[in-house]
């Protein structure tokens, strides 16, 4: 069982910048896509940002700019380099994993961002 591990969440002011992490408990061969999603209370979760193992990368309009997607494919970790952050940015943020020709789903766990003076 692949279990993914988000890290790098806190309480941050607007304006400041977090880099959050995704890392694997193994190694994971024929990865399609790596992904940051977010939820925040009372909302559907939503797309921040992908990028492909081809290094292929998609934003969301709002944070275009403003985030950073990266990977590390032989390590199985991604980032999130995330500069200039709003309130609105506030919302739990999942890793996701689509993996192999089924393309199936990893999640991990999620972890808190919170942008507040």
């Amino acid at each position: 069982q692949v279990q993914l591990v988000e890290s790098g969440g806190g309480l941050v002011q607007p304006g400041g910048s977090l880099r959050l992490s995704c890392a694997t408990s193994r190694i994971i061969f024929g990865i399609n896509v790596m992904g940051w999603y977010r939820q925040a209370p009372g909302k559907q979760r939503e797309l921040v940002a992908t990028i492909s193992s081809g290094g292929r990368t998609n934003y969301a309009d709002s944070v275009k700019g403003r985030f950073t997607i990266s990977s590390a494919n032989a390590k199985n970790t991604g980032y999130l380099q995330m500069n200039n952050l709003k309130p609105e940015d506030t919302a739990v943020y999942y890793c996701n994993l689509d993996v192999g020709v089924s393309h199936r789903g990893y999640w991990g766990q999620g972890t808190q961002v919170t942008v507040s003076s």
